[in-house]
């Protein structure tokens, strides 16, 4: 069952342990009526019957500790399936990148959160069956026992009550599996819409938003009602066929008391035997936690079979100076070919600025320049070592990234600026502020860089200096920049220009924009054009043709 089965092996002595105190505590179940019917005899005798009356009590002391036991275990045992679950299926969705985010954001979110709980509940249940089927066995077989014809009475009926839970098992796996398919299209419509919650207002379309959003709620709740008339159906037929079961035992139990074949306590053990043969409850909710974790556990293998990136053992040259290379690199997102066969060397300690029209495939390259994506076809060299050969940590310490909306994590500021594969002294997440123009605004707050994240509200260009602080922070020898300066204003930029077009120390920076002045800063510029590199040449060489100043809109050329 993928990670729920491995979840289940790695915490088997707990789940043997469930079983065990399940079976012990049917046992004994199956013993009290016993107990109870020789004890009323003895009364209806005259004879003593202390020890039996101790008995009894002791049967019940047991059965109370053996079934909280098993409670206590299947607790902590899905507990620790939970979290197993959930930290696998968080540390592969980060390892595998954006292809894991497919089946989008609020599917991934109902996946993790709701749908790993249920799966996680799957081994406990699987390993409170055979008790559960225990007890209605054991009472027939006591049945049988106490008198044949009890036994016979009952199997009659027994046909039905095994139809019964099969269809129900049939039944509510497919109405569950679609009810939770439902559930995460809701989800993900939900956490998009959020996300663009002030351009939905500014539009004024909340309630075609909302209409989208609870587009599949029919879909929902058809499933959920079909979900509830299975149970209901299951329960309806169980309360008219389990009562017939008991009264026809009873029935056949009085004549057999009145032929002198049974006495009063046989009758009364066969009265309580009959309610555990006909524990049909007990069955049909143990399968149907078995079933509804089954449909969820596939949902989060789902999630566990995108592919993460393999990474090699290959380490970088000590000496070397960054230069990147990509040879014949094609990238193909839906039915289009972004990059095709694209071909450029950006020389170490350059910096190479990538420009196109939008929809040019500028982010693409970015992301495969460190292997943030693999291209479809072509390879991707950093100082002459083809990026699935590096290590990951290799990797990560030599390419950073800066982003047009960079996502601020950590706890408080220093972190989020120091957020990285290493942890960083204090000195650099100062001077990476500093050299982002961050360093200012950061000081006054209310603890400084010791504050809280989620307690700083920080403006669209704020954001992207600490994204830029960040990047600027960490030792790399590649830069890569994704229209990390758009939100920037003019004098902003130029400052943070200094550090971006004149390091302290030499590294490479390939930078995507659509700024002419940005453009006419770097060393060399990489007009993007059709998925290809149609020119690499400073800003000033090109300039002079009239499609490159297209791409500006037509201005001065910064």
């Amino acid at each position: 069952m993928g990670v729920v089965g491995e979840a289940g092996r790695r915490d088997a002595g707990r789940y043997a342990g469930v079983t065990a105190l399940g079976l012990v505590s049917a046992a004994l179940a199956l013993a009290l009526p016993y107990a109870l019917g020789h004890t009323l005899d003895q009364l209806l005798r005259g004879a003593a019957a202390g020890w039996w009356i101790a008995g009894c009590g002791a049967l019940v002391a047991a059965q109370t500790a053996a079934a909280a036991g098993e409670d206590l275990l299947a607790g902590l045992a899905t507990a620790r399936a939970a979290a197993t679950v959930r930290r696998r299926t968080v540390r592969h969705m980060l390892a595998a990148g954006p292809p894991a985010a497919g089946q989008g954001t609020g599917d991934l979110v109902t996946r993790v959160v709701g749908n790993a709980a249920d799966a996680a509940v799957t081994p406990a249940a699987a390993a409170a069956l055979p008790a559960a089927l225990a007890a209605p066995v054991g009472g027939i077989v006591a049945l049988g026992l106490t008198d044949i014809w009890l036994a016979a009475a009952f199997l009659a009926g027994a046909p039905l009550l095994t139809l019964l839970v099969q269809r129900f098992a049939r039944a509510s796996s497919d109405c569950v599996t679609a009810y939770q398919n439902a559930q995460g299209r809701i989800a993900t419509l939900l956490v998009e819409a959020l996300g663009g919650a002030r351009t939905i207002a500014a539009a004024g379309s909340e309630q075609r938003e909302t209409a989208r959003i609870l587009g599949p709620l029919p879909e929902l709740g058809s499933h959920g009602r079909r979900m509830w008339r299975v149970q209901g159906r299951a329960t309806a037929q169980a309360a008219v066929l389990v009562p017939l079961l008991q009264l026809t035992v009873l029935a056949v139990g009085g004549i057999r008391l009145s032929a002198g074949a049974l006495s009063v306590g046989d009758l009364l053990a066969a009265s309580r035997y009959v309610l555990l043969a006909t524990g049909i409850g007990v069955v049909v909710g143990q399968l149907g936690a078995v079933v509804k974790g089954r449909a969820a556990a596939a949902r989060v293998d789902e999630v566990l079979a995108v592919p993460v990136p393999a990474y090699g053992e290959r380490q970088l040259p000590e000496d070397g100076a960054g230069t990147l290379e990509l040879r014949g690199v094609t990238a193909v997102r839906g039915a289009e070919t972004v990059l095709d066969g694209l071909d450029l060397t950006v020389p170490g300690g350059s910096c190479v600025a990538v420009v196109g029209r939008s929809g040019a495939g500028k982010s693409v390259l970015a992301a495969l320049a460190g292997r943030l994506a693999d291209p479809d076809a072509g390879t991707v060299l950093l100082d002459g070592c083809p990026l699935p050969e590096l290590t990951a940590t290799g990797l990560r310490d030599a390419v950073g990234y800066a982003f047009e909306r960079p996502a601020l994590l950590g706890d408080t500021v220093a972190d989020t600026i120091a957020f990285g594969p290493r942890p960083l002294p204090p000195d650099h997440v100062t001077r990476g502020a500093l050299a982002a123009e961050a360093d200012a605004f950061v000081r006054l707050l209310p603890d400084g860089y010791a504050t809280a994240r989620n307690q700083a509200p920080f403006s669209g260009g704020e954001v992207q200096r600490l994204g830029l602080a960040r990047a600027f922070a960490h030792p790399t020898r590649l830069l890569v920049l994704d229209d990390a300066t758009s939100s920037l204003d003019t004098v902003t930029e130029s400052r943070v220009a200094q550090a971006l077009f004149h390091p302290p120390t030499p590294r490479t920076r390939l930078l995507t924009t659509h700024r002419p002045a940005t453009a006419a800063r770097a060393d060399l510029v990489a007009w993007l054009d059709s998925g290809r590199i149609r020119a690499l040449a400073p800003h000033e060489t090109l300039w002079a043709i009239p499609e490159y100043r297209e791409l500006f809109g037509g201005g001065d050329g910064g």
